[in-house]
């Protein structure tokens, strides 16, 4: 087996998953749950957002250190052509280049679905999460002032929308 790769997620990953995300809920303005989420639950977002879209997983000598997913970004019929995109690093492994890997491999799996457009929602600040999204042709559409409270203040959000 190589040393590294990229592959599916499977629902076994659930919990390597959690261990990634759950750092950001608890320690960051990232993400805007507040709950950590359990493993079973993670498990059933995998299985149902792979009904329809890539999850990958980069792997390094059989452990999980990052994930990108796309997921359905609003439930109104027209916006059926449009997918969000997201992706998350192991904090021990940030600035490795494991982002930009799962952003390309994501990229090359959603160009084969019928969609015409990716979106990007990013709490602000985040000069990683924008830089990786610019990196693969993203621009912002969207600045949105503070809309989410966490951990006692308020945060941004920026869409970033990328053709294809």
């Amino acid at each position: 087996m190589a040393a590294h790769r990229i592959r599916s997620a499977r629902l076994e990953d659930a919990g390597r998953i959690c261990e990634i995300y759950n750092n950001y809920v608890q320690n960051t303005e990232i993400s805007f749950e507040e709950d950590l989420v359990k493993q079973e639950e993670m498990a059933r977002r995998i299985e149902a957002i792979t009904l329809y879209y890539p999850w990958i997983v980069y792997e390094w000598e059989g452990s999980i250190l990052g994930y990108a997913y796309a997921s359905r970004w609003k439930d109104r019929s027209a916006y059926r052509f449009v997918a969000e995109t997201t992706v998350y690093v192991s904090v021990d492994h940030l600035g490795e280049g494991l982002g930009s890997a799962l952003m390309e491999e994501l990229l090359r799996r959603l160009a084969a679905l019928d969609l015409h457009a990716l979106m990007a929602v990013i709490a602000l600040p985040n000069e990683k999460s924008v830089a990786i999204h610019e990196k693969f042709g993203f621009r912002k559409a969207a600045h949105f002032s503070e809309v989410g409270y966490k951990h006692g203040r308020w945060i941004d959000v920026g869409y970033w929308e990328k053709m294809l």
